[in-house]
């Protein structure tokens, strides 16, 4: 049975929003800032990395992440498709990617580039806890089931990130993204939130 969200749970959800992405921007403000010039200063090419994601009810936005490749990285993708390491048969993800740059191999380390992402929340295409936002590339893949995720808006983390994160296997984390969207609660968007945090600190490549 599809799940369904009435309007004061989207409110709810909403609020939290964006009550911790203003007080969030405010306190990171100095780090946002230290980022970017770090990027700006070690590699040609812009701050930020835009790409197009897969949102809420299958609409398309452009979500935001610190700039922490090498310029025009996507091209070479299907070359290095031959040498991942790691991910599963949905999720590409390789182990020492080469074309990350020092910097961003930092950033990636504690989640750093994804910080960006709460301008994405305060414009209401993403949210702070949801399904992971994917590629248009990687929904041609989905099986009917899949597009259940859809149903809410997609997170800068989320329930199988603060797991086993790119180790997990796509059937577990699609599990995981489901019974996220099919029990979602807001005590469970709080959980999430604080082993994100833990996980954060942790050594470790980022998920997305």
């Amino acid at each position: 049975e599809t799940p369904k969200f009435s309007r004061g749970q989207r409110i709810a959800k909403r609020a939290m929003d964006l009550l911790i992405s203003v007080v969030g921007l405010i306190l990171v403000s100095p780090l946002l800032a230290l980022l970017a010039i770090s990027v700006r200063l070690t590699s040609e090419g812009p701050v930020l990395f835009r790409q197009k994601r897969i949102g809420l009810k299958g609409s398309e936005f452009e979500m935001l992440k610190f700039r922490s490749m090498v310029v025009n990285a996507e091209e070479p993708l299907a070359e290095q498709r031959e040498k991942q390491h790691s991910g599963n048969q949905v999720l590409f993800k390789m182990a020492d990617d080469p074309r990350v740059t020092p910097i961003g191999r930092f950033m990636r380390k504690y989640s750093l580039d994804e910080l960006p992402q709460l301008f994405n929340v305060l414009a209401s295409n993403m949210s702070l806890v949801g399904p992971r936002p994917p590629l248009a590339s990687e929904v041609e893949k989905y099986d009917n089931h899949v597009h259940r995720r859809f149903l809410m808006k997609p997170g800068i983390t989320g329930a199988w990130q603060v797991g086993a994160r790119s180790s997990l296997s796509w059937e577990d984390s699609v599990r995981l993204d489901l019974a996220y969207v099919e029990n979602w609660s807001l005590l469970a968007d709080f959980v999430i939130l604080i082993k994100t945090a833990k996980a954060a600190l942790a050594p470790g490549e980022n998920a997305s």
